[in-house]
């Protein structure tokens, strides 16, 4: 069992004193005004048992804590480190972060793209570590998300980025009828703290980008093409909701293939954007080096 140490720590604000564990507290930042905003942290319920105290923040290895001007610092600061000791090396819980992160509030909200067919759903938290592009239900089983979207008779296709999705319909729908329902099932299953893509898939995929890795199969100007995509291109079509990614140089021909998903992939503006926006910054970055770009799945 860890035994925990305090070492008191003075702050740029006199009324704020830090107290140093020697050992982590905390995996994220918290800050307390009073007795019931910390219900998920009963050592923090505990301190506000302390009538001069403030406010209480926790963070990493140390809990700061304000106090009121009834007392100085200088006459309460032991009997408190004591009891911080006494209290974390009984074993209390300093904040129930599981209960924490069940009640973070989560929105999402529909983002239109230059694809007609393709609606955005952005959320205000990250949802997978990576891209993800499903094209039907048989894809989908190491996602229940895209599973469940595919139920939808309208669900063509689904793609997920950091902290969006994007669903391709068919034609038998229109966005201003089934918008409002997608958006509210995305978030409820979000919200309901379900797994987007499962473990397992997302260990496979590091697996498999680690062994791209080193296996060093790309030549030099391959890995340049590689970097000016990700720096300078991916942004911006992920902000329309899509991706794109480098799949092979064509020495001979100067051609760079690529793969376009989400939203990109089957867009009227996507040949536009990959001629005249794509193609034109390789040429004017690599010079003689690459003559077109092309998608190989449209």
């Amino acid at each position: 069992m860890k035994e925990y140490h305090i070492t008191v720590a003075p702050t740029n604000n006199p009324k704020i004193l830090k107290f140093e564990a020697n050992h982590f507290l905390a995996k994220a930042n918290y800050e307390y005004k009073n007795i019931d905003e910390a219900k998920a942290s009963p050592l923090a319920q505990q301190l506000f048992y302390l009538p001069f105290i403030k406010t209480v923040y926790i963070s990493g290895n140390f809990i700061a804590l304000e106090r009121f001007d009834i007392v100085e610092w200088e006459d309460v600061k032991d009997e408190v480190a004591q009891q911080l000791v006494e209290y974390l090396n009984d074993g209390g819980p300093v904040v129930n972060e599981e209960e924490v992160q069940k009640k973070l509030p989560i929105t999402v909200y529909a983002e239109v793209t230059p694809n007609p067919g393709v609606m955005k759903f952005v959320s205000n938290k990250k949802i997978v570590p990576a891209t993800y592009e499903f094209k039907n239900i048989d894809e989908a089983k190491d996602s229940q998300l895209a599973q469940e979207l595919f139920h939808f008779p309208f669900v063509k296709e689904v793609f997920f980025d950091e902290n969006y999705v994007s669903v391709t319909k068919f034609d038998v729908a229109e966005w201003e009828d089934v918008t409002m329902e997608l958006r509210e099932f995305i978030r409820n299953f979000l919200l309901d703290g379900k797994e987007v893509v499962s473990a397992a898939s997302i260990q496979k995929s590091k697996e498999t980008a680690e062994q791209q890795v080193n296996q060093n199969q790309y030549d030099d100007t391959s890995l340049q093409i590689i970097d000016i995509l990700d720096e300078y291109v991916k942004p911006a079509v992920a902000s329309d909701g899509g991706n794109i990614l480098f799949q092979s140089y064509e020495e001979e021909t100067k051609t760079v293939n690529v793969v376009l998903q989400g939203a990109c992939s089957g867009c009227p503006s996507s040949t536009f954007t990959l001629k005249n926006g794509i193609e034109t910054m390789l040429k004017n970055m690599m010079g003689d080096k690459v003559n077109e770009v092309v998608a190989i799945n449209g």
